[in-house]
């Protein structure tokens, strides 16, 4: 039983969750009338397990004002995707290509970067728990005045996966964690994990401290010291198995109940 279902009557923590934004014409199947019209995207799995985990998941819009929205939210998943725009974090511009985020969902993205960017401080600022996955890890690393490896280089870990979701990872991407940590508390001392990136964390941001990585040194996990929030590489909504760190931000979010 989670922390969210101790009884029938108690109240469930709400948990914001972002995503992205496409046009319709994207969708297959969709009606010709509407295409030029654009829908916002949510990996259902972060719902799913958020949800089972005794959670309430929500969907922010980039309308959804940050700091308003903070005022409601027990906690917030910042979820996977595009990379984050080299504009953000000091990076090379000669990389964005030319093309509307609308049309094509994996190219930057600078609106969501904005949102999401704005979202993490107020709720850095507010003690809000937060879950950073993948991309999402990425933000509140540079949220915090970090920057990241733009791509990295080939080697003995696989980082950028051609297995298919949701899977468990491959024996090669083994992910150490520092002792101490809400990942070893959660995990242990390591686990293997699933991997689908080729950016990582370079220089971490003011307060952030990693304690996670693979073999070769890659960032895996990091963590706010002496608060309730956690960046993750990997995509734990993804995992095969139940993966930990979606029922460690549910019960995080319901100690703001409290």
């Amino acid at each position: 039983m989670s922390a969210a279902d101790e009884s029938p009557t108690a109240v469930r923590p709400l948990i914001g969750i972002t995503g992205r934004r496409i046009r319709l014409d994207r969708t297959k199947g969709a009606d010709r009338r509407y295409g030029d019209r654009c829908a916002d995207s949510y990996m259902s799995d972060y719902a799913i397990r958020i949800a089972r985990a005794g959670g309430l998941p929500v969907h922010l819009a980039y309308e959804t004002d940050p700091e308003a929205v903070c005022h409601w939210l027990a906690g917030v998943v910042v979820a996977g995707g595009q990379d984050l725009h080299p504009a953000c974090w000091g990076g090379d511009p000669s990389v964005v290509r030319d093309v509307d985020p609308r049309a094509d969902p994996m190219v930057h993205d600078i609106e969501r970067d904005r949102y999401e960017l704005a979202l993490v401080r107020a709720a850095l600022d507010r003690g809000i728990p937060v879950l950073a996955v993948c991309r999402g890890m990425q933000v509140l690393n540079v949220a915090l005045g970090g920057t990241l490896i733009a791509d990295l280089p080939p080697g003995e870990v696989r980082h950028l996966s051609q297995v298919v979701a949701p899977t468990d990872g491959t024996d090669d991407h083994v992910v150490t964690f520092e002792a101490g940590s809400i990942v070893a508390g959660l995990f242990g001392e390591r686990a293997v994990t699933n991997s689908w990136h080729h950016q990582a964390v370079d220089r971490c941001g003011t307060g952030l401290l990693v304690t996670g990585r693979t073999a070769d040194g890659v960032v895996e996990a990091v963590e706010l010291a002496d608060a309730p929030v956690l960046g993750v590489q990997w995509h734990p909504e993804w995992m095969e198995s139940d993966d930990p760190t979606m029922t460690w931000i549910v019960e995080e979010s319901v100690k703001r109940l409290r």
